[in-house]
């Protein structure tokens, strides 16, 4: 589900040069001269999504395919606060919501600063004519865990990225795509739009590879990686793949789906009363944006009055993750509610909000992943969040289906902790199926075949630590 994570601290970036594909036929307005993007743009950044124009999709959209470029911003930021990182764009692209409807997002490209790379010119040529070559793309789902539009991470990483992920990922010469997978409403915990958005932002990038970030569309690979709520985003990725993007089967080479969260129910129950009590609100808000009967149900069953109440309650519309962590910490949840808990879960609710939840917030109920995409799952054994018992079923249910998993059960600490102690072997993982490495202490099953260890991988942060740790002062020099 979620972090405490770094995402509330960030709000920032610069004017970009907005360019379109030559078969859209479009031209793309100048940001309007309200007070909020005067302000950004004279700071250098860009202004929020809410207020800048480039996130609205052009006429004629709906009609395109799912995957199709419809925007293109490069270079998107021109401040880069990611350690690695040469320069990035931005692509505009159509996609479905949970119900299959036309719906669009945005996806943010992050290329390394390596050797290749600096001998190409600058983004906004385009011409990379005869000079292309294969490479790994990383789709990294970042666990925005926020109901705001405004708390995107095409957004918020204008001003850092939150954990180190990207930072490593782009040390290691893979480009780094990052989706909106909550889609243009930020509709938290909604699968299948997360899941459809980050299937189509792979196609999107595919599309534009040899013309704007300088890579060979053909023998370039790719592969999924998110933790917590980018974990959802991405399992639910693998099960909706294989009727949804089925032309992906040969370009995805691998999956790691870390610290899911299978099953939104019982994840409630979990974080709430908690520190983490945020993330319970903007779940209930984000599970039932895109189904109006349930959406008017929940806000109907809201106090009008007293210290729980509405007002207090949907505030979390506009607060990024961690400002919800920080406004909700350690309340219980349902005292906003007139009947409580039962307005939630209970038989007063008329099943309203739980059927929406087991459509579109439960893990396995979908097609188990395309045999052909070896995943990565891997989960704290006493994370806090989510038992690993549900995460057992999950697996065993991806593998009766034919599915390809290595599902490693970490017995040394919690759902945080696995953040940071899972990180080296997802690279490993990473290396093993983009780059053909042999030297991953871990076995990757064969076709039709699942592997399950238990480990014990201590927690030791030193050299993952992302940059904003360090306080301006520099990493330790064996960090690299």
């Amino acid at each position: 589900m979620g972090q405490l994570t770094a995402f509330g601290l960030l709000a920032s970036a610069a004017t970009a040069l907005a360019l379109v594909l030559p078969h859209d036929n479009i031209t793309t307005s100048p940001p309007s001269p309200d007070p909020i993007s005067t302000a950004y743009y004279a700071a250098g950044y860009l202004p929020p999504p809410t207020y800048d124009p480039w996130y609205s999709p052009p006429s004629g959209w709906e009609s395109t395919v799912p995957g199709t470029p419809l925007r293109i911003r490069q270079p998107a930021y021109p401040s880069i606060n990611v350690r690695g990182c040469k320069d990035t764009l931005q692509i505009l692209y159509r996609s479905s919501d949970t119900h299959g409807n036309a719906s669009w997002s945005v996806v943010t490209v992050f290329r390394p600063n390596d050797t290749y790379f600096n001998s190409l010119p600058p983004l906004n040529t385009k011409n990379f004519a005869g000079r292309l070559k294969g490479r790994g793309v990383v789709s990294y789902q970042v666990p925005s865990d926020s109901v705001a539009p405004d708390a995107a991470p095409s957004n918020l990483l204008q001003g850092q990225e939150p954990y180190g992920e990207m930072r490593d990922l782009l040390m290691r010469g893979w480009i780094v795509a990052v989706p909106d997978y909550e889609g243009p409403r930020a509709s938290y915990c909604a699968g299948a739009q997360a899941g459809y958005a980050t299937l189509d932002a792979i196609r999107a990038v595919r599309a534009v590879a040899g013309t704007h970030v300088g890579i060979d569309p053909e023998s370039s690979r790719y592969a999924l990686w998110g933790y917590s709520g980018g974990g959802f985003a991405a399992g639910f990725a693998m099960e909706l793949m294989g009727r949804y993007a089925p032309d992906l089967i040969g370009k995805l080479v691998g999956a790691a789906v870390g610290g899911p969260s299978p099953n939104l129910t019982t994840v409630a129950q979990a974080m709430n009363k908690k520190d983490t009590a945020g993330l319970v609100v903007a779940s209930l808000v984000g599970v039932v944006d895109q189904w109006p009967e349930a959406r008017e149900y929940l806000r109907s069953r809201l106090k009008a009055e007293g210290t729980y109440n509405a007002t207090g309650f949907l505030k979390i519309e506009k607060m990024s993750g961690v400002e919800a962590l920080m406004a909700y910490k350690d309340q219980d949840v349902y005292d906003y509610f007139v009947g409580g808990k039962s307005d939630i879960w209970g038989s007063e609710s008329n099943g309203i909000i739980q059927a929406v939840v087991d459509k579109d917030a439960v893990m396995g109920v979908h097609e188990a992943p395309p045999k052909e995409v070896p995943v990565f799952v891997y989960k704290a054994a006493k994370d806090e969040m989510s038992a690993v018992e549900e995460t057992d079923v999950l697996v065993e249910s991806y593998c009766k289906g034919g599915a390809r998993v290595l599902y490693h059960r970490n017995h040394e600490g919690g759902h945080n902790d696995e953040l940071w102690a899972g990180r080296l072997r997802t690279m490993d993982f990473l290396r093993t199926v983009l780059d053909g490495w042999t030297g991953a202490n871990m076995t990757i099953p064969d076709v039709g075949k699942c592997i399950t260890e238990d480990v014990k991988v201590p927690l030791d942060v030193t050299c993952l630590l992302p940059e904003w740790w360090w306080g301006g002062a520099p990493r330790p020099a064996e960090c690299g």
